[in-house]
Order: C-alpha cells, then sequence, then structure tokens
C-alpha cells in the first residue's frame, strides 16, 4: 500500500515537472489591459486574435489595473500591454519605468479628452457655449475625479461659463446623451476618442482655443524587455500595428457594446480585414 501511494506521489511529481517545463516551453504570452477602457479591451482582443491566428502564440489577456499593468510589463510578468496614454495621461507611469520596457509604438494615434456635441448642433467652440441658451447651462460628465472631468472644471471658470458639470457615470452620460440625440436637442459632454460613441452616433469635439484639455496624445503598445527575444515575430507586429481611424477600432468597439463577447467580436473583425492584417504582419 505504501509502495503504491509512493510510486502515485512519484508519478504526480513527474506530470507536474512536465507540464511546468511544456509551459515553459510553449509559446505562451501574457497581455494586460483594463477592462473599463472599451479601447483598451477592443484594441487587445483584436492584438490577441492575430497574435494567436496568425502567429502561432497562446495568449493569455489578463484584466489589470492601470498601475499594476505597466508594473507587470516593467517586471517581465507581463510580456505586454497596448494601452499606454502618452506623453500625458501614462507620463508618471513612463517616467517611472521607461528605463525598464520597450515602447513599440503608437496603435491609435489622435486620442485626445474634451467636451463632445451632437453634428447638428451649431457651437462650434467651447467659447460658444457662453451665449448658446439650448445647453441649459449644464454639461454631462462621468466619474467625479477622472481626468476629463478635472479638465472640465478648469475649462469652466477658464472660459467664465455659467454651467454646472454634472457628475454621474459613463453609463449614465451615455443614456443622456442618446435621450438627445433621440430628441436632436443640445448636449455637451465630457469625453474622449477612441470610444465606440464615435461609430453610433455623428460627433464632434468642440474646439478649445485655450488648450485647456491639451493637444492630441497616442496610444501606445508597450512590451518587456525580454518579448523581442522571446518571441520576434511578436515584437515585429506590434511595431507595425496601428487603427487607420477611430471608425476602424470604433467597428470593434461599437460591437462589444451592442452584446458581442470582445473575442468573438476581434475574432469577427480580423476575419473581415484580411488586407489589413497582412499589412500589419507584412515582413
Amino acid at each position: 500500500m505504501k509502495m503504491r501511494r509512493l510510486l502515485g506521489a512519484v508519478a504526480t511529481l513527474v506530470v507536474a515537472m512536465s507540464s511546468t517545463l511544456a509551459s515553459a516551453d510553449s509559446k505562451t504570452l501574457s497581455i494586460g489591459y483594463v477592462d473599463g477602457w472599451s479601447d483598451s479591451v477592443a484594441t487587445t482582443h483584436v492584438a490577441a486574435e492575430v497574435i494567436k491566428a496568425k502567429l502561432g502564440y497562446d495568449v493569455k489577456l489578463q484584466a489589470v489595473a492601470t498601475g499594476i499593468m505597466w508594473q507587470g510589463v516593467a517586471t517581465g510578468k507581463l510580456d505586454a500591454m497596448l494601452s499606454a496614454w502618452l506623453p500625458v495621461t501614462h507620463g508618471e507611469y513612463w517616467a517611472k519605468n521607461k528605463d525598464k520596457v520597450v515602447d513599440y509604438g503608437p496603435n491609435f494615434k489622435d486620442a485626445k479628452i474634451g467636451l463632445i456635441v451632437p453634428e447638428y448642433v451649431k457651437a462650434k467652440s467651447i467659447e460658444d457655449l457662453k451665449t448658446d441658451t439650448t445647453f441649459k447651462n449644464k454639461i454631462v460628465g462621468i466619474d467625479a475625479g477622472s481626468g476629463v472631468m478635472l479638465k472640465t472644471d478648469e475649462a469652466i471658470k477658464a472660459y467664465g461659463l455659467d454651467y454646472k458639470l454634472q457628475a454621474s457615470s459613463g453609463a449614465a452620460m451615455i443614456a443622456e446623451l442618446t435621450r438627445a440625440e433621440d430628441k436632436q436637442e443640445s448636449i455637451a459632454v465630457t469625453g474622449w476618442v477612441p470610444h465606440w460613441m464615435f461609430a453610433k452616433w455623428k460627433l464632434r469635439f468642440l474646439d478649445d482655443p485655450k488648450g485647456i484639455y491639451g493637444a492630441a496624445e497616442t496610444v501606445n503598445s508597450i512590451g518587456s524587455k525580454g518579448l523581442e527575444k522571446k518571441a520576434p515575430e511578436v515584437a515585429a507586429f506590434l511595431k507595425k500595428f496601428q487603427w487607420a481611424s477611430k471608425d476602424e477600432i470604433g467597428e470593434v468597439m461599437l460591437a462589444i457594446q451592442e452584446g458581442a463577447k470582445p473575442d468573438a467580436a476581434a475574432k469577427d473583425w480580423v476575419a473581415k480585414h484580411p488586407e489589413r492584417v497582412a499589412e500589419w504582419l507584412a515582413k
């Protein structure tokens, strides 16, 4: 009985060791993303689908907080992330970790925050809000304390607006935007691009002549120091992987928003756009 137990324990140990060695040898990559950001979800799942389907790697996606995502790549616990907002939004993370990571460049070039209005409203600039009474002296915001809300508080003061900034949530802001669009009423919301709402409605940013919201940023793909050696084809792909426009990424974000699972939406997009995938994979 003892001998059988001993042999069983040895067999278990051998299986465990062989599976550990197999996983160490297998082509598995871990990529971090932020689950609450629709662009992070869409971009990461599309990249993962290309890496799996076209480059033959296993990909483990990990939803984490922003700070943990940066730390994970810097320490090599994550192989990559595709959600670094630079140079401003994630400037502190970059300053702290730039010597421990590799920047593969932007996957989205015109990321920005600001005040967004439907295409049909007359106002073109934030300054126009002073005299346009159709907005009812209200700006619909998202979570209090978020970057775009702090900047909007600044903008209200800088432009001398007699407006109330209404804090809510991303979902509540979209609900108000939906109601206004249905009735063709004026509304100004705090927002950013890339976001799926640009794929659903015709929207635009109000001009910001005082530059309160800052210049456009890029969303960059960042790899660990060991990625190039571990997966050279993946590093080459990340250098070329870039969305052509907010409408292109918007297609994936909107599909997810309307109920598709992120991996299914990514698989569908990759299948429908072979020419774009070929550009990203070109030697």
